[in-house]
């Protein structure tokens, strides 16, 4: 087709064949953990920037700069970086997402908190790297995983009923994903109600209805503190519960179960798997053993 002698080339401000842009972000930041582990198990954590303050996994994102706590963020700092993308969670970052947006950085924000939702985030930032098929096959080790330690929950004599404690004052039961990993690992969570609440607030519960329902494990993690035992063990009417009176109160770590991510998929149903295997007098394939030691110490703590 001939082109009108009065048309003129239009101007264009970059070489579409040449290496100015990129085609995926090379620069991420991750405000929380979860977007961090991901990335590295995809091979891409040389991308990774900068990581929040409460990075565990993997132990070597611990050597990028730490940019952010939860809520808040060293927002210079992160400037510095250059970041192509940050990486979000949740709504409790909604106003650090929204400063970043007013600095003209971009942001891309996820809020799973299910299972299901989980693996999507994995599979999403896998895409936004650009490394979907490793992504894909990311996601069907996490399945597979999940699928092992359902089948080894098919061996035990019966499934104890479970609170998970995810703050001690006021109590907060479990979030969703826990309470499926819950069930995974083959026991049953006292609050089943209460899974599909997505905040904290809203699954806040009275001490005497926890013992009310009698659960025959305890599992306790809070955020950013040690678990102390005995404090649970003296609440009120407590005395009377299963899970005190048979000593099975437990800790697991924030970091492995309450990262909505790889962590909880892995390590952190590994635990409760084994917790709930000692309870019910059953034992533990050694391929499905937990990395992380244990807590066992049911009484002195």
């Amino acid at each position: 087709m001939d082109t009108p002698e009065n048309t003129t080339t239009p101007h264009v401000p970059f070489d579409l064949e040449g290496d100015s842009i990129a085609a995926f972000p090379g620069r991420i930041v991750c405000l929380t953990e979860e977007t961090t582990e991901t990335l590295y198990l995809l091979g891409e954590g040389e991308r990774v920037v900068g990581v929040s303050g409460y990075t565990v996994r993997p132990p070597e994102a611990r050597l990028k700069p730490r940019v952010s706590a939860f809520v808040t963020a060293r927002y210079d700092k992160i400037l510095e970086l250059k970041p192509d993308l940050v990486l979000a969670f949740s709504d409790l970052q909604a106003d650090v997402v929204a400063e970043l947006i007013r600095r003209g950085v971009n942001v891309f924000t996820f809020n799973q908190r299910s299972v299901a939702e989980i693996l999507r985030m994995v599979l999403t930032v896998a895409r936004i790297a650009g490394v979907e098929a490793r992504g894909l096959e990311l996601v069907g080790w996490l399945e597979r995983e999940l699928r092992t330690i359902a089948d080894s929950r098919a061996l035990f004599p019966r499934r104890p009923r479970v609170f998970f404690e995810e703050w001690k004052d006021p109590l907060i039961s479990g979030i969703r994903w826990v309470e499926e990993l819950i069930e995974v690992a083959g026991g049953e969570p006292v609050f089943p109600e209460l899974r599909d609440k997505k905040s904290a607030k809203e699954r806040v519960v009275e001490p005497g209805a926890v013992a009310a329902r009698d659960p025959e494990v305890i599992i306790a993690s809070w955020c950013g503190r040690k678990v102390q035992k005995a404090a649970i063990r003296s609440r009120e009417g407590w005395g009377a519960v299963s899970a005190v009176r048979l000593g099975h109160i437990y800790e697991i770590a924030s970091a492995v179960i309450l990262q909505p991510g790889p962590a909880a998929l892995t390590e952190g149903v590994r635990q409760i798997h084994a917790i709930l295997a000692t309870v019910v007098g059953a034992g533990v394939d050694p391929g499905l053993a937990p990395s992380w030691p244990l807590d066992r110490d049911l009484t002195r703590s």
